[in-house]
């Protein structure tokens, strides 16, 4: 079981763990209009996918703002936050820090995304939400960059995904 850590505590974490080079199917979350969204799988466009355990965090805050920023430089590439988040909170944070270049997408409905990508933390204070992981899958699905932070407080690195959609 893979495994993670919070304040320097490790959490294990549940489901199918999919690293660089595995084929994704595409999976629905919901995005703040309370409509479905696909993410993985084959699309037109380069996906890069940030998984946070909520946007109501700093951290996680400070994270959209920054890839809301990069995302209005990369052309072909799409940018989908998925969080445990209800939706109508994503839509009032998106709404309040003018979040306009990316895609919110919740996964409270089944967890299906955050179990199909290995990403639900199953243990300590912060279990049933998703950790902190950035996934970049190229237009046929296959995924060409992943990073699990190894811990939840910490931001990924921006230098090394820009580096892969750009």
């Amino acid at each position: 079981m893979a495994s993670t850590k919070l304040k320097g505590n490790v959490v294990g974490l549940s489901g199918t763990d999919v690293n660089v080079g595995d084929t994704t199917s595409a999976i629905n979350v919901v995005n703040q209009k309370l409509e479905n969204i696909q993410v993985g799988g084959k699309k037109d466009k380069v996906q890069v996918i940030v998984v946070v355990p909520s946007l109501d965090t700093a951290v996680c805050a400070s994270e959209a703002r920054r890839f809301n920023e990069e995302a209005s430089k990369v052309s072909n590439t799409e940018v989908t936050i998925v969080s445990q988040d209800l939706p109508f909170a994503m839509g009032r944070f998106c709404t309040t820090e003018g979040i306009e270049n990316l895609n919110v997408g919740s996964d409270f409905r089944s967890k299906e995304f955050s179990n199909a990508y290995g990403l639900t933390i199953a243990d300590g204070v912060l279990a049933g939400l998703s950790a902190r992981a950035v996934f970049v899958i190229d237009t046929k699905g296959v995924v060409i960059y992943k990073e699990l932070c190894e811990e939840i407080t910490a931001e990924p690195d921006y230098e090394a995904v820009l580096k892969v959609i750009k």
